[in-house]
């Protein structure tokens, strides 16, 4: 196999990915689907291998996956070269990371927020892929990433891996609710009576939490299914039911008097990670200044920014 390969057969593949079909990839890339099919036509001859299912939405293959990361690097690489050269990009690069919803519901917005702003103006835009947390590092690994902050603590190989702090759940409901349905509290007759509030069902924080304040193993939950962490929070001061949350966002409704803490005692720490490839530093700075003064890459940015962060607002082991 030739080891030079097209980066506009490259871009249109990960164009491919973001998109789900040649036309939209086509769209993105202003230029035709015939031109799409071909680069990637040529990228598949060139490797030998099938890169992509022709179905709907379009899949990528195993090689496919492969390709997609360098390709995604590619994107990080090229916007750091066009952003230390000053040049104007026809087409902003996009850098996308994967955030479980509980962290961007409480302070990845706050920590990103200057480079957004920055990159309104050099030509690049971040994209917030939203996922449970222990299932952002598949999309790391499968290249539909850059980065992601994830409850995996090892690295993937070419990539880097940064402890974050952890994230503390508790239980609330309503004041209502907990007068209405549990006058005497939250206890081992009771529990699977009451629902819970659930982000989806890859959710199994509201399970844990049970088994650790009612010392049963796997108990089984009547579960009100709401796929926002800010909308889950919402419905425990509606008096949906009960929820364990971030005491990040649960936090102000406690001040407010809108929910209560149900055994208080019982908490789960979550700990976090950022995961992000290893991309280099930016483009180097001349010799005779040192390696030092190198900007820093995007991808580096954002990581030192998110770190942070994280580390601001989350608890520090």
């Amino acid at each position: 196999m030739n080891n030079l390969l097209d980066p506009a057969a490259l871009e249109s593949l990960a164009a491919l990915a973001e998109a789900g079909s040649f036309e939209r990839a086509a769209q993105l890339l202003s230029i035709t689907q015939s031109a799409v099919s071909q680069r990637l036509r040529a990228l598949e001859t060139q490797v030998g291998q099938l890169l992509v299912v022709r179905s709907r939405p379009l899949r990528m293959t195993e090689p496919g996956k492969v390709l997609l990361r360098y390709a995604r690097q590619l994107q990080a690489l090229r916007a750091d070269a066009a952003r230390e050269l000053g040049a104007t990009q026809t087409r902003e690069e996009r850098l996308p990371i994967a955030i479980n919803a509980d962290s961007l519901a409480t302070w990845v917005l706050g920590a990103l927020d200057a480079l957004v702003h920055a990159g309104q103006r050099e030509g690049y835009g971040l994209e917030l892929i939203v996922d449970d947390q222990d299932f952002t590092h598949d999309r790391l690994r499968e290249g539909e990433v850059l980065g992601c902050v994830s409850t995996v603590s090892m690295a993937l190989r070419g990539c880097t891996c940064q402890p974050l702090g952890h994230m503390r759940y508790i239980a609330v409901a309503s004041p209502a609710f907990v007068a209405g349905a549990m006058p005497t509290g939250l206890n081992e007759a009771n529990f699977a009576r009451l629902p819970f509030i659930v982000f989806n069902r890859k959710d199994d924080m509201q399970a844990q939490w049970v088994a650790r304040a009612m010392g049963v193993r796997d108990p089984r939950l009547k579960e009100r299914f709401v796929p926002s962490s800010e909308a889950g929070a919402r419905a425990a001061v509606m008096g949906w039911g009960v929820a364990v949350i971030p005491e990040l966002l649960a936090r102000p409704h406690l001040d407010a008097g809108t929910l209560v803490a149900i055994r208080p005692e019982v908490t789960i720490d979550v700990a976090l990670y950022w995961h992000q490839w290893k991309l280099g530093s930016g483009i180097d700075a001349p010799a005779d200044d040192g390696a030092a003064n190198a900007r820093p890459g995007l991808m580096e940015q954002i990581g030192q920014a998110l770190i942070a962060g994280a580390r601001a607002a989350l608890l520090q082991p």
